[in-house]
């Protein structure tokens, strides 16, 4: 593959990465999808071994982003429902005010299903930062695993 390639591969990677903080892109598969046409433009076998190595690392943070989190709101008491609002009101914030309006809209919604919920502002406060804390937390290990994929696939292309 010639230099200009990887270096597109390496940019699909880098907007990947972008896509995992910022959820407005699908990082993870935005990585696979470039580590793939990688492998495949490679043919080898070294290639293919850092594309399993990096799928791997990449379903087992997505595995654990989704479990992990889920448990420790349970255990707080925060229901899905919650956490579906803030979503959705995260998205119309951001069209509304871009960027910063994803956090300032998932932040409303879910305090204002949990003050409806809790009828104290204490309890659905403290509901919402537990709910803030498991989504940072689910978006910390999508980037864990997105930032040793990507790695692999930089140690492969530096080394070969």
């Amino acid at each position: 593959m010639s230099a200009g390639a990887e270096v597109l591969v390496g940019l699909a990677i880098l907007v990947g990465l972008v896509g995992v903080v910022l959820p407005i892109l699908p990082g993870a598969l935005l990585i696979l999808g470039a580590i793939g046409v990688w492998a495949v433009v490679e043919g080898t076998a070294t290639a293919w071994a850092v594309f399993g190595v990096a799928a791997a690392l990449l379903v087992i943070s997505g595995v654990v982003k989704y479990t992990w989190p889920g448990r420790r709101m349970r255990d707080a008491g925060v229901p899905n429902r919650s956490l579906v609002i803030g979503a959705l009101l995260g998205i119309v914030g951001f069209f509304v005010i871009p960027v910063i309006g994803l956090l300032l809209g998932f932040l409303l919604g879910t305090y204002l299903s949990e003050a409806q919920r809790h009828r104290t502002h204490a309890d659905a406060w403290r509901s919402t930062v537990h709910a803030t804390k498991a989504v940072g937390l689910s978006i910390l290990v999508e980037l864990l695993g997105a930032l040793l994929a990507a790695g692999v696939w930089l140690a492969a292309v530096t080394l070969a």
